[in-house]
């Protein structure tokens, strides 16, 4: 361990490690984790442009019991790439060892040592780091994120996943009032059987109570889950602000909003706002995007986590308007064709498009040529040939800018959800033949 490392952490993890995870169960699924998808970190952080087949190297630092390794380490069989794990618990480490080897991978690397240590560890540098659910166990944050910044490429990206503060109100309450329940000499065992009985006893009044719907691991994640919630003795969380402050005003970077199966929806206020009234929707419209995000935390409460990329180099998101990139329906079992008969189903006509997961809910207009393109998009043909296939079935001489603006605010709405993403032909358009958990 480093000298900056709560030794409490690292023994929470040799007792719990987490999450829970059985290696046997490897051979009926594979756990996906949503910043790792490589085709969404294609598109929002190279530009739609890498094969991921180039001497690509991943860090998961802080890699727990492997969820992040594994699906890396899986997406990349094959290809001349490489994962190094690494995480400071032996026993998180040896659960992730055994699931990589119980599906014979062989592109990973275990170190067992702090993130602190990284820069010191000979490791290279990346081109890209999962730091999921990490740094806000760190003392000191700060350090974890600025030895990350030194083994990072420069064109690297980072993922990450921090704590939100308003979603986790309740959490903070429960924590606190556990802590005053507890007696230095408890064992973990008692500590887990005094945190049920609490639950079971405290008033409806209580806050985390109020909220428990936004929280799972207590109820699904075993002992470790309710521990790593309810019991961690070193945890802390963000606003918005704080983030945009340490990671872009301190650290220079950008950062890429994607919320769990929700991209950057709950960061966009007229989502959260949809009841608001015209002078309400018109002071939201004119504030600067930083603001705007902090609004929809504020407004919405429920953000539990904030997940994102962060880049040194601006402009990283593959353009809209390139005729040579492939558009590819992602994250769910739905395909062009499948919306095209949504469009049907409305005759053609304006529609709210509703998607239940995300919350998307926008009014749009398929015109002339939307409901063709759908048809015609199927992940391996660019606009260029979506387009041309698209005119042909319509009957129309309509030029690529005319389809492009008619089919944007469709494509505005399904990449705010990381539903429609884009690449360039031959780079990497996804893992196929897995049952994805």
């Amino acid at each position: 361990m480093n000298a900056g490392d709560d030794p409490r952490v690292r023994q929470q993890y040799e007792r719990y490690p987490y999450p829970e995870r059985t290696p046997a169960d490897e051979k009926s699924r594979l756990v996906s984790t949503w910043l790792d998808d490589l085709r969404m970190l294609n598109h929002h952080c190279y530009r739609g442009s890498r094969d991921f087949d180039d001497g690509f190297r991943v860090l998961v630092a802080g890699g727990g019991t492997g969820d992040g390794t594994v699906f890396m380490a899986e997406q990349l069989r094959g290809r001349r790439a490489e994962v190094v794990h690494l995480d400071i618990s032996r026993a998180a480490m040896d659960i992730a060892r055994e699931r990589i080897r119980l599906r014979g991978l062989a592109n990973v690397r275990f170190v067992e040592a702090s993130l602190l240590d990284a820069p010191q560890l000979d490791l290279g540098t990346f081109d890209y780091i999962n730091c999921c659910g990490v740094l806000h166990h760190l003392p000191e944050p700060e350090r974890g994120l600025d030895a990350l910044l030194q083994v990072l490429a420069p064109d690297g990206a980072l993922g990450m996943l921090l704590y939100a503060q308003y979603g986790r109100t309740g959490v903070y309450q429960m924590q606190s009032l556990l802590r005053l329940l507890s007696q230095p000499e408890d064992a973990d065992a008692a500590r887990i059987e005094m945190a049920r009985a609490t639950l079971a006893a405290v008033p409806r009044t209580n806050w985390f109570l109020r909220g428990e719907d936004l929280h799972q691991d207590h109820r699904a994640g075993g002992d470790a889950g309710l521990y790593d919630l309810l019991l961690h003795p070193q945890d802390r969380a963000y606003t918005v602000p704080e983030i945009y402050s340490w990671f872009t005003d301190r650290c220079g970077l950008n950062v890429i909003w994607s919320d769990w199966h929700r991209g950057r929806l709950p960061y966009e206020p007229e989502t959260v706002l949809a009841n608001a009234t015209p002078p309400l929707r018109a002071r939201v419209a004119v504030l600067d995007p930083r603001a705007r995000c902090a609004v929809a935390e504020l407004a919405s409460g429920a953000l539990i986590t904030h997940s994102f990329y962060a880049t040194r180099v601006a402009g990283t998101v593959a353009p809209y308007g390139d005729p040579d990139l492939v558009p590819m329906v992602v994250n769910d079992a739905a395909t062009g064709a499948d919306i095209a008969a949504v469009i049907d189903a409305h005759g053609n006509q304006p529609f709210v498009l509703q998607h239940a997961r995300s919350g998307l809910a926008r009014a749009l207009d398929p015109g002339r040529h939307v409901r063709a393109v759908f048809a015609a998009l199927d992940g391996a043909r660019s606009f260029r040939q979506v387009f041309t296939q698209a005119r042909q079935q319509v009957g129309s001489d309509a030029s690529d800018a005319a389809l492009y603006a008619e089919f944007e605010p469709w494509y505005r709405a399904l990449e705010s959800i990381d539903r429609l993403l884009l690449r360039r032909p031959g780079a990497y358009a996804g893992l196929a033949g897995y049952q994805i958990a």
